[in-house]
């Protein structure tokens, strides 16, 4: 389905950053993990602010674009295609992990987390931006599965191994490309690994 979705010219999700990433990215430090990197947007937003990023996402063709993007505002990235029910990032090892509306069903989620928490150093961040169930009632954006939406009460379940930064649930004017256009409902997390 992501391979179909990108295979057009335009940045399907456009080629600037997401504003909460944007926003928070001075607090980020590397090398950080972009899990569902997709087109390369946030990745080659963080290497523009001088980090080391590791994109990671199912979408050979994405990666592609994310790579001809690096390219196109001369920056570097590195890209690693994985199936993100399987990934498993080295431990230990990134300074910050970045995941923006990067849906995933509670059994993958219940998998892939923990992994995402262990592959932070002592003192590492996520920051986590995704659509909350109140998102149906937009249609801006996002699954329609009430599973892979969320809350934070899912994320602070999800998450006990780290400490809430920022937390929040709010609606906001999103405006990334042809599917995530207009009002949204969406949760905000940065928590750091205590």
């Amino acid at each position: 389905m992501w391979d179909e979705r990108y295979a057009v010219e335009e940045y399907v999700y456009g080629t600037e950053p997401n504003s909460f990433l944007a926003e928070y990215a001075g607090e980020l430090s590397g090398p950080v993990l972009s899990i569902a990197e997709g087109e390369g947007r946030n990745a080659v937003f963080l290497a523009a602010q001088g980090l080391t990023v590791v994109g990671v996402d199912s979408s050979t063709v994405g990666l592609k674009k994310a790579q001809a993007l690096a390219r196109a505002r001369d920056v570097s990235i590195t890209t690693q295609v994985a199936d993100l029910n399987d990934y498993i990032p080295e431990a230990d090892f990134y300074g910050a992990v970045v995941s923006i509306f990067a849906h995933l069903p509670a059994h993958a989620r219940q998998k892939l987390y923990p992994r995402l928490v262990r592959s932070l150093k002592a003192g590492g961040l996520l920051l986590l931006e995704a659509y909350t169930e109140g998102q149906l009632a937009y249609g801006t954006g996002g699954p329609k599965d009430i599973d892979m939406l969320m809350s934070s009460a899912k994320i602070k379940a999800e998450f006990p191994g780290l400490e809430p930064i920022l937390l929040r649930e709010l609606e906001r004017d999103v405006t990334e490309g042809s599917y995530h256009s207009g009002r949204a409902a969406v949760v905000q997390f940065i928590g750091r690994k205590v």
